[in-house]
C-alpha cells in the first residue's frame, strides 16, 4: 500500500488512526461490534448443515429458502461490510449461474470445499488448496464470493470480500484486483496480509479489521492517501478527511438522541437478570457483556461468575457463554430458560444461536425465548417459516415482546417463582 511518509507520519497510519476513532466507522460500528463474535459459530453450524444436505442430495436446486440461504443471509446482516454478499448466490436462471443447483457434480464439489474448510485446523496450506480446488472446478458464477463464507471459519487466514474492499484495495496500494477471479483474490490477499503485519498494531489478525477499513475507503466514506508527492494534493485530502469528521460528528450526536428514547439491548438483558434472580434462579449473563455499566453497577453483578462443569464441558460451550441471559437451576446446574435479545440485530443469527445452543446442550426442559421489539414480531414469525429453521419450531422457542415484558416485570418480581410467570407471557410461534 502507499507508503509515502510525511513530514511527520505514514499517511496510511493517520488514515488508519482516524478509523479507528470514527464512531460511524466499520472499525467501532461492525469490528468492535459484541454480536459480531456470537456469530461465528451459529454460522459455522449453518456450513456444517449446508453440507449435510449436499452430501445426503437433499440440497435441492434452488436458492430461496435452502440451508444456503440461511447461512448466506446471516452473514449478509453482519452489519455494512457484508451488505449485498447474498448476491453471488442468488439464482440467476437466465445466465444458470451459479452453477451449484442444477449441476450435481458442482454442487458436490461446492460441499467437498465447505467440508475440508470447515474441518481443517486452520493452517493457511490447506485454505488455500481447497481454495484452488474450487477454483480448478470451474464451476460458473461461483468465486471470490465464497470469501464471505469462508471468513467465518477461518477469520486469520481469509479475509472478506466485496466490491468496496476491492476498489479500496486497489485505491491504496495503486493495484488493478479485478473481481470474479480466484487468482486475483488471491493476489489482493498477499498484499492485505502484507499491509496486516505493516499495521498491525492499528489493526488485528483478524483480518475483518483491514476488510473494513478497505472497505470504507472503497466505499467513499474516506478518501485515500494522494499518490502524487505534491503539498497541494495533501493538503486537499487533509481537507478531505476533516470533512469526514465534522459529518461523523453530527451523525453520531443524532445517533444518540436516537438511542436515549429507545430500550437499550443492555437494558432489557438487566430486566431479564432481575427477574431471574427474583424467582429463585442463578443468572448468566453473556461472558462479553457482563461488565457494561447497568443500575449503577455491571450487568453481571449479583450473576454467577462461571457456568457449572458440566455446562463448560459441552461440546455447545462456545455458544452457551454468548447467549445474552440463561437462568440456571441450582440445585443442578441446569440451564432452564435461554434468551436471545434481538433488540436491532439479525433475528436470523439469534435463532441459529438458540438452535445450535439446543441440538448441542441435549438437554430436556429447556426453555428458549426471542426477546424483541413489539414490532418485530412479523419478522420471527417469517422467520420461522423457512424450511432451513423447522427444528426450531419443532423446539417450542417462544417469543416475548417488550411491552408485555415492560408491563408485568414488577408484578414478576414481587409475586413470581420459577418458570410460570415468563412463560405466561410468552407468545408461541407455532
Amino acid at each position: 500500500m502507499c507508503d509515502r511518509q510525511s513530514s511527520t507520519v505514514d499517511p496510511v497510519r493517520r488514515l488508519l488512526t482516524r478509523w479507528r476513532d470514527d464512531p460511524l466507522g466499520t472499525y467501532r460500528t461492525w469490528f468492535l461490534w459484541e454480536e459480531r463474535l456470537k456469530n461465528f459459530r451459529s454460522i459455522r453450524r449453518g456450513i456444517s448443515a449446508v453440507v449435510a444436505e449436499i452430501e445426503a442430495g437433499s440440497f435441492g436446486n434452488v436458492y430461496k429458502g435452502s440451508s444456503l440461504e440461511t447461512v448466506v443471509k446471516s452473514i449478509a446482516e453482519q452489519r455494512q461490510v457484508f451488505r449485498g454478499a447474498d448476491h453471488a448466490f442468488l439464482w440467476k436462471p437466465k445466465l444458470r449461474i451459479p452453477d451449484i443447483y442444477e449441476s450435481r457434480p458442482n454442487q458436490l464439489a461446492f460441499g467437498r470445499f465447505l467440508q475440508t474448510c470447515a474441518c481443517c485446523s486452520g493452517e493457511e496450506a490447506e485454505v488455500l488448496e481447497a481454495i484452488r480446488a474450487l477454483d480448478r472446478a470451474s464451476i460458473k458464477g461461483l468465486g471470490p464470493a465464497v470469501a464471505n463464507i469462508l471468513y467465518f471459519l477461518h477469520p486469520t487466514v481469509v479475509p472478506p470480500f466485496n466490491t468496496a474492499i476491492v476498489k479500496g484495495y486497489n485505491a491504496l496500494a495503486g493495484a488493478r484486483v479485478r473481481l470474479g477471479r480466484w487468482d486475483e483474490y488471491l493476489a489482493m490477499r498477499r498484499g492485505i496480509l502484507e499491509a496486516n503485519s505493516k499495521y498491525r498494531d492499528l489493526l488485528s489478525n483478524d483480518l475483518g479489521a483491514i476488510a473494513g477499513f478497505l472497505f470504507d475507503v472503497g466505499s467513499g466514506r474516506y478518501p485515500a492517501p494522494p499518490r502524487e508527492s505534491s503539498d497541494a494534493a495533501f493538503a486537499q485530502w487533509e481537507h478531505d478527511l476533516a470533512q469526514v469528521r465534522a459529518e461523523s460528528d453530527r451523525a453520531n450526536r443524532a445517533i444518540r438522541a436516537a438511542r436515549e428514547e429507545d430500550h437499550t439491548h443492555t437494558e432489557i438483558q438487566g430486566w431479564l437478570r432481575d427477574l431471574g434472580i427474583a424467582v429463585g434462579f442463578g443468572v448468566w449473563i453473556a461472558s462479553n457483556d457482563g461488565n457494561r455499566a447497568f443500575g449503577g453497577g455491571r450487568l453481571a453483578d449479583g450473576c454467577l461468575e462461571r457456568l457449572p462443569e458440566a455446562l463448560e464441558e459441552a461440546p455447545s460451550f462456545d455458544t452457551i457463554r454468548f447467549i445474552d441471559v440463561l437462568w440456571v437451576e441450582p440445585a443442578t446446574g441446569h440451564v432452564v430458560a435461554a434468551f436471545e435479545v434481538e433488540h436491532t440485530t439479525s433475528i436470523r443469527s439469534g435463532i441459529l444461536r438458540m438452535l445450535d445452543l439446543a441440538l448441542g446442550l441435549e438437554q430436556a426442559g429447556l426453555s428458549m425465548f426471542l426477546v424483541a421489539p413489539d414490532s418485530r414480531e412479523a419478522d420471527v414469525r417469517e422467520e420461522l417459516k423457512r424450511p432451513a429453521f423447522s427444528r426450531v419450531v419443532d423446539l417450542d422457542v417462544r417469543y416475548i415482546a417488550y411491552s408485555d415484558l415492560m408491563n408485568n416485570r414488577e408484578a414478576i418480581v414481587r409475586f413470581g417463582q420459577g418458570m410460570k410467570p415468563i412463560e405466561a407471557i410468552a407468545r408461541r410461534l407455532r
